[in-house]
């Protein structure tokens, strides 16, 4: 008997192939510095952070794996940000091969779209892209790096490029990430870009680069952009401003993570926790300093995430400015949800219910279950389960401590938080039966 797979459990199937596959490369010893074979619960642990973008670790990145071992997870890292599906398209354009109907349903669950045409002009799109945006990114680096590692800050440069357009966070400098440079203007301003332009996502690259090529007048160019892009880029703008500010406002005094430097670079520092918190798993100042104002913030901002179609995780900034809008709309007694000048449609609103719903359920599981088999602080667990389920990367010092069971519950946080709530949710889903069809009665509930 044949196995039918829909499209979203073959994705879902897709990163799980990937993250054994690179699991046992990983076990080899040819993947350790040390020359012996890694645990295979480390291996896993890393294959998963690697290909799911978050960015934990549990052995130091630099020190632990060898060469190979460090390509092995940059290419995770790479194939997990654009998507095992889309690689294998990009690969299956290079020898010219066109797409059948059954893989152009995968890319468009894959990228969530709403449309199969345009297509292969769509993955050439975002390869070329992402390719650019990472060579760019490197060049840049290799200005600082080169000088200070030599020959070494060539790999350094072109691991922190793709690993930071990623949102991955991972670095093979060492075991403090970028808080050697929380004072280089640089580093500082590079990778925030390389973060937040994987994290705008794909589809508002081109309705930008679509507007800008079509607008005679700068000052049309907002009125063209799409609705989708509009909440994009003002949902982006908002939380990383506001972010700043409070981290400026809430560290600027704490001697474990800013008082120590100069005005510009705690306004430096605040702006790079803003947008690191966004999925990327970078940091510049101890995250097991901040005062609890800050971790609270952490967390809101980490569940929130990047946007859809992008290389980000969370619940994604349309998602949190939908629900906002039906908030709005329903403390001001209004049936439309209107944003920009549009509205809203409902199965919107529902899904944008379903995936925070999923996702709280997710973080709320993972901190009850590694709670139960840690000492930390519930504070610091809460961090390391919505830094896993949004796939951010960062941590309170936590992840190398946790035993093996704790190592599990998070390998299997970061791995549903990549695939996504309603994905995971629509792929195990029964079929629908003939009752599903049935219209029931109407009847009104007391909410509130």
């Amino acid at each position: 008997m044949r196995i039918r797979l829909s499209t979203t459990q073959i994705i879902l199937l897709s990163f799980l192939a990937a993250i054994l596959v690179g699991t046992v490369l990983l076990c080899l010893p040819i993947s350790a510095t040390s020359g012996e074979a890694t645990p295979f619960v480390d291996a896993l642990f890393t294959a998963t952070t690697s290909t799911c973008v978050t960015g934990l670790v549990v052995v130091p990145t630099a020190t632990h794996w060898s060469m190979f071992g460090q390509i092995v997870i940059l290419l995770l890292i790479q194939i997990g940000g654009l998507g095992i599906i889309t690689v294998t398209a990009a690969l299956s354009l290079l020898v010219h091969r066109k797409f059948g109907l059954a893989d152009s349903m995968l890319l468009q669950d894959a990228f969530n779209l709403n449309s199969l045409s345009g297509l292969n002009r769509f993955v050439k799109k975002v390869v070329i892209g992402t390719l650019l945006a990472e060579g760019i990114g490197a060049l840049l680096y290799m200005l600082v790096f080169i000088p200070e590692y030599g020959v070494k800050g060539i790999w350094i440069s072109v691991f922190n490029a793709i690993s930071a357009f990623c949102n991955a966070g991972i670095d093979v400098i060492g075991q403090d990430s970028l808080r050697a440079y929380a004072d280089n203007p640089l580093i500082n301003l590079v990778t925030c870009s390389l973060i937040v332009l994987g994290g705008l996502g794909y589809i508002v690259w081109w309705d930008i680069l679509r507007v800008c090529k079509g607008c005679k007048s700068k000052k049309g160019l907002w009125r063209h952009l799409t609705l989708h892009s509009k909440i994009v880029l003002c949902t982006t703008a908002a939380l990383i401003l506001g972010g700043a500010i409070l981290f400026l406002l809430f560290e600027y005094n704490n001697p474990a993570t800013m008082q120590p430097l100069g005005l510009y670079d705690k306004i430096q520092a605040a702006f790079f926790q803003s947008v690191t918190t966004r999925t990327a798993g970078f940091f510049t100042v101890a995250q097991e300093g901040l005062s609890a104002p800050s971790v609270l913030l952490s967390l809101l901002l980490m569940f929130i995430g990047g946007s859809p179609v992008g290389t980000a995780g969370g619940i994604k900034t349309v998602t949190f400015a939908v629900l906002l809008a039906a908030a709005w709309s329903a403390t001001h007694n209004r049936r439309q949800i209107g944003m920009f000048g549009r509205t809203v449609s409902n199965t919107i609103v529902h899904k944008a219910v379903g995936v925070t719903c999923m996702s709280f359920a997710i973080v709320f599981i993972s901190t009850v279950t590694l709670a139960c088999v840690t000492d930390a602080p519930i504070s610091d667990v809460m961090y390391e389960s919505v830094s896993a389920a949004a796939t951010v990367g960062l941590s309170r010092a936590l992840t190398p401590t946790l035993n093996t069971i704790g190592r599990l519950i998070i390998t299997a946080t970061m791995y549903l938080g990549r695939v996504g709530p309603i994905s995971l949710a629509v792929a195990f889903a029964l079929k629908k039966d003939s009752e599903n069809n049935i219209k029931n009665p109407t009847e009104d509930v007391r909410v509130g």
